[in-house]
C-alpha cells in the first residue's frame, strides 16, 4: 500500500463527530503545545543539572563549542545578552527569533583561520583513526573464567558507584567544591543508580548480545531509535538527526554543535569490558558507537575510555595504562595533544592539585565544564596520582569537579576492572543497592547482576561465534 493509498484509506475510515459544545478548547490545546516548545528553549537558555543543581546554558554553551571548533562566532555572540532577558522575563516570542538567529549563525559562522583548531588533523570514520594509530597487541584474557565474571561486576559496581557520587557534584569547580564540602571521600547523600550515562551503554550492550562482534553503527543507532527517547546536547542533536533519517556518522556530525563533548567518552567503558585486553578491537567498537552522536575529539574520547578499560584487564599499573592508552590515540589530533599536555603536568607535579591547578588553569577559560578536554584531564590526573587505589582516585576524580559522573564512572571502571571486588568498601556498595533505574522503552528496571550476566554472556557468545 503506497502513501496516496494510505491516506485514501485513513480518511476513508474518518467519521465527523458530534460536537455539543463550543471546539474552543481544541484550539486551545494547540496554543498550550506553543507554550511548551517555549519552555523548551527557556530551559536551553537557562536550566540547571537535575543531580547537582548546577547551571546550564546550552545555547551559550552551543556558540562557545563553535569557537572551539575553530568558528568565528562573533556575530551569534551578540545575541547574548538579548536571549538572557527574554528568558529571564519568559517571553516566548523573543525566545523564538533570537534562538533562531543564533543558530542561523552558528550554522553559516566562517572559519577563524587564528584558531589552533584548524593545526590538527580532523577525525570522522574508525578508519580514519584506524589508518594512523598503534595499538598494543592483544594478550589473552579468559572469558569463560570465573574471575573474568568477577572483574565484570567490579567494573559495572564501580561505574554505577562513580555515577552516583559524581552525579552529586557535577558542574563545579575544585575550589568551590572544597569550600562547600572539604575533601570529598564517600556519598554526599544517598545514591542513585539511576544516570542516563549509562542508558547508551546498555542500548549497545542490546545491540551486542545479537550482533557480537560484527555489530556496526547502524545496529546501535537503530537500539538507539528503539529504547531512548530523549537526551541531551550532542545526543539530543543525534537522535534528532536519526529520527530525520540522517544516519551515522552523519548523525553525530550535522548540526551538532556539541560533537566534542563527553558524551561518547562517558560512554564507552562497556566497549573494553567487551574487548578485554584487546585496545584495537575495544577502540573500534567505542569508535562505531561515538560517530552515533560525536565527531571528531568527542570520536577520540570514546577511543580512550574504552581503551583504559580494555588495558585494565592486562595491566594493573594505572600510570601504564594511561601511558598506554594515551600512544593509541591520534597523534595529529588535538585530542591527543591535550592528553599529553596533561600527562605531562602529571609528571612534572609533586601531587594531583598541583598538576589539576595547570590543567584547569588552562582549560576552564576556553571550554564548558561538559567538554571533552576538561574533563580527559581530569581523568588522567586521577588515575595517575590515585595509587591504584580506589578511594584515593574516586577522592581526587570528583574533587576535579567538571562533568564528575562522566569521569567517575569510567575511572573507577577500570580500577574495578583492574583489581576486581577486592578494593571496593563496603561504605560504596551497601547504599547503592542491588537495581539499576533507566528511563529506557526497555530495560526500566534491572538488577546488577542482570546486567553483569547479560555482559558476560555477550561476551562468551561473541568469542565463540569467532
Amino acid at each position: 500500500m503506497n502513501a496516496g493509498e494510505r491516506e485514501l484509506r485513513w480518511i476513508q475510515a474518518a467519521l465527523p463527530q458530534k460536537a455539543e459544545e463550543s471546539c474552543e478548547e481544541n484550539w486551545m490545546s494547540y496554543l498550550e503545545n506553543g507554550i511548551a516548545s517555549d519552555k523548551k528553549l527557556f530551559r536551553d537558555w537557562n536550566s540547571f543539572v537535575p543531580g547537582s543543581l548546577a547551571p546550564c546554558h546550552l545555547i551559550v554553551a552551543a556558540i562557545q563549542c563553535m569557537r572551539n571548533k575553530g568558528y568565528d562566532v562573533t556575530e551569534a555572540e551578540k545575541y547574548i545578552d538579548a536571549g538572557l532577558k527574554a528568558e529571564a522575563e519568559q517571553d516566548g516570542a523573543a525566545i523564538q527569533v533570537i534562538s533562531a538567529k543564533i543558530y542561523q549563525l552558528l550554522n553559516t559562522a566562517p572559519k577563524d583561520p587564528a584558531s589552533d583548531y584548524w593545526k590538527y588533523k580532523e577525525y570522522k570514520t574508525w578508519e580514519e583513526v584506524e589508518a594512523v594509530c598503534t595499538f598494543p597487541e592483544a594478550k589473552p584474557v579468559d572469558v569463560f573464567s570465573a574471575d573474568f565474571a568477577e572483574r565484570i561486576r567490579a567494573g559495572w559496581l564501580s561505574q554505577l558507584i562513580g555515577g552516583a557520587l559524581g552525579t552529586q557534584i557535577e558542574g563545579y569547580l575544585t575550589e568551590n567544591i572544597r569550600k562547600v564540602f572539604g575533601e570529598v571521600r564517600e556519598y554526599l547523600r544517598a545514591p542513585e543508580t539511576y544516570n542516563d550515562d549509562i542508558t547508551y551503554e546498555i542500548a549497545f550492550l542490546d545491540a551486542f548480545r545479537k550482533e557480537g562482534y560484527e555489530i556496526t553503527s547502524e545496529h546501535i543507532a537503530d537500539r538507539w531509535l528503539e529504547l531512548i527517547s530523549d537526551g541531551y546536547s550532542a545526543e539530543e542533536v543525534a537522535l534528532r538527526n536519526l529520527r530525520c533519517g540522517i544516519r551515522p556518522p552523519e548523525s553525530g556530525r550535522f548540526l551538532n554543535y556539541y560533537s566534542d563533548w563527553i558524551g561518547a567518552q562517558m560512554r564507552t567503558a562497556i566497549h573494553g569490558m567487551v574487548a578485554p585486553g584487546n585496545a584495537k578491537l575495544a577502540a573500534k567498537l567505542a569508535a562505531l558507537d561515538s560517530v552515533v552522536s560525536h565527531s571528531n575529539s568527542g570520536l577520540i574520547g570514546g577511543i580512550f575510555n574504552a581503551v583504559l578499560v580494555s588495558l585494565a584487564f592486562v595491566e594493573k599499573d594505572m600510570k601504564e595504562v594511561v601511558k598506554k592508552a594515551i600512544s593509541c590515540l591520534p597523534k595529529d589530533s588535538e585530542y591527543c595533544a591535550i592528553a599529553n599536555f596533561a600527562l605531562k603536568q602529571c609528571e612534572a607535579a609533586a601531587s594531583w592539585e598541583e598538576a589539576w591547578q595547570k590543567c584547569e588553569d588552562r582549560l576552564i577559560k576556553e571550554y564548558n565544564w561538559i567538554h571533552c578536554y576538561p574533563n580527559l584531564a581530569a581523568e588522567i590526573v586521577a588515575l595517575w596520582f590515585g595509587g591504584n587505589d580506589f578511594d584515593e582516585t574516586a577522592c581526587i576524580i570528583t574533587m576535579c569537579g567538571q562533568d564528575a559522573d562522566c569521569t567517575a564512572g569510567p575511572v573507577l571502571n577500570v580500577l574495578g576492572v583492574a583489581y576486581g571486588m577486592e578494593q571496593i568498601a563496603e561504605k560504596w556498595l551497601s547504599p547503592l543497592g542491588g537495581e539499576v533505574l533507566t528511563m529506557m522503552r526497555k530495560y526500566r528496571r534491572f538488577s546488577v547482576e542482570e546486567l553483569v550476566g547479560w555482559t558476560v554472556e555477550s561476551v562468551r557468545d561473541a568469542v565463540k561465534k569467532g
